[in-house]
């Protein structure tokens, strides 16, 4: 089982009309997925457009699901978060902030559009051709993907 730490509106993108709904479905699925893989997930939001101005966290079918404050962006709340949390997460992102925190942090960043096939069933094989080496951090990635 792993820790999974998901930057939410990342993994969402924003060609969305209706963004509640967007999110409410990104939330089921990652609940099907902790029901069918067992991780354990974080995923984080912006909340201080619409929610109660602090920072809230809830719960729904074993995800953690945190709302950033009035003052706080939901990249601050995982920068936070990865900082004070010292656990050996996969975070989920595309934002190259998080992910330059992410791997000062002994973290392994896993880019939300790899992520986002696999929540659609697609599997990622490494196909390495005679010759190439791959980095530490290449590595890393391929073997957190392995695990999601």
């Amino acid at each position: 089982m792993s820790k999974l730490l998901i930057d939410g509106y990342n993994l969402i993108g924003i060609l969305h009309r209706d963004l509640k709904k967007a999110r409410q479905q990104l939330i089921q699925t990652l609940i099907n997925y902790h029901n069918k893989k067992g991780h354990d997930i974080t995923v984080v939001f912006d909340g201080y457009k619409e929610g109660y101005g602090r920072e809230t966290i809830e719960y729904q079918g074993g995800i953690r699901i945190i709302y950033s404050g009035a003052n706080e962006k939901a990249d601050d709340v995982i920068k936070r978060l990865l900082k004070t949390e010292k656990y050996s997460w996969i975070v989920i992102t595309s934002d190259r902030d998080i992910e330059k925190t992410g791997w000062k942090e002994n973290c392994v960043v896993v880019n939300s559009e790899i992520f986002s096939d696999i929540l659609n069933g697609e599997e990622y094989y490494l196909e390495q051709s005679k010759g190439i080496t791959l980095s530490k951090k290449q590595k890393a990635i391929l073997r957190a993907i392995s695990k999601l």
